[in-house]
């Protein structure tokens, strides 16, 4: 394909949408990969798909497969989801709620998001879904944006703590989160203080894009 070739010399931009939520979402060519993008920060696949694939090697390729169920909070274009399918072989269901219902259109013309079998993507507001799941899960990935603004409630402890209480034994909460000023760093201290330490371990890893940190929480007991 020309545009793929041509994008190892510069992005080529194949689609753009106006979003109620993103305000922008482009698909590009760029280094003979399909990125989404919204307007000023990568979505999926791209600089994203390598950050979650650095939190998934923390927790353990090995760990990931022996679990039978993986909340997704925040599924824009699915790289994560590609990553944990494609690349480690995980074979459990997955769960993926996201409220942006043009992003999944998006998400499956463009990266082929519904032929994952043992996907099930649920549009909804992540934080309504967290209070009505009934199910308990041995991974939850939280990574939410809306361009480059995270929501307040992400950090709010009772949604921390209702986040926790959806673990299973041994379970791993990965947070994706975006930090742009020394506020962002206190505001993450913060909310790694107030993790119960007698049930959780909690930290965050050395960053390996400038604005990223993630979070990594462990049920222990």
């Amino acid at each position: 394909m020309i545009q793929k070739l041509f994008s190892y010399l510069i992005p080529v931009k194949i689609f753009k949408k106006k979003s109620a939520r993103s305000k922008v979402i482009e698909v590009t060519w760029a280094n003979g990969e399909l990125v989404l993008d919204s307007e000023n920060t990568n979505y999926s696949y791209g600089s994203l798909q390598r950050i979650l694939r650095y939190g998934l090697r923390n927790i353990g390729y090995d760990a990931i497969l022996k679990m039978d169920h993986i909340l997704l909070l925040g599924v824009a274009g699915g790289s994560v989801i590609k990553t944990l399918v494609d690349e480690i072989k995980y074979k459990g269901k997955i769960t993926g709620v996201e409220i942006d219902s043009d992003m999944i259109q998006i998400a499956n013309q463009y990266f082929n998001l519904n032929q994952i079998k043992q996907l099930e993507i649920i549009i909804d507001d992540a934080f309504e879904f967290v209070l009505k799941t009934k199910e308990k899960y041995n991974l939850i990935i939280i990574d939410i944006f809306e361009d480059i603004n995270m929501p307040n409630f992400l950090f709010e402890r009772f949604f921390s703590e209702r986040i926790c209480y959806l673990l299973q034994d041994q379970g791993f909460v990965l947070f994706n989160t975006m930090i742009l000023d020394e506020a962002h760093n206190v505001r993450n201290r913060k909310y790694i203080a107030e993790i119960d330490s007698k049930l959780f371990t909690s930290k965050m890893l050395p960053r390996i894009e400038v604005h990223n940190e993630l979070i990594i929480i462990e049920k222990v007991a």
